[in-house]
């Protein structure tokens, strides 16, 4: 897939990534720009219960977004610690 997708980051993604400190923001903004490429990468997982959702890890960070295949856009939406389900919740 040469394709890329455009990445659009949503305000609360956004908010959490401001959250970060430098180097897990560097390595989970990287993570994300990567998914323009590869929108799903092996160790992508479907969002139960949420279509077209998406979630991959980096590190302790989860980042949760779709995919839009006739648009070719990367929408996340979410990004939070794995272990914390805060990340979950308003979806």
């Amino acid at each position: 897939m040469s394709e890329r997708y455009t990445l659009r980051i949503a305000k609360t993604a956004e908010k959490d990534l401001l959250d970060l400190q430098a180097k897990q923001f560097k390595q989970v903004v990287s993570k994300i720009f990567s998914l323009q490429s590869n929108p799903q990468p092996q160790d992508s997982k479907a969002l139960k219960g949420y279509e077209g959702g998406y979630r991959v890890d980096q590190g302790e960070y989860r980042i949760l977004y779709t995919i839009d295949r006739e648009n070719q856009l990367v929408d996340v939406f979410r990004v939070g610690k794995r272990n914390d389900d805060e990340v979950y919740r308003n979806l």
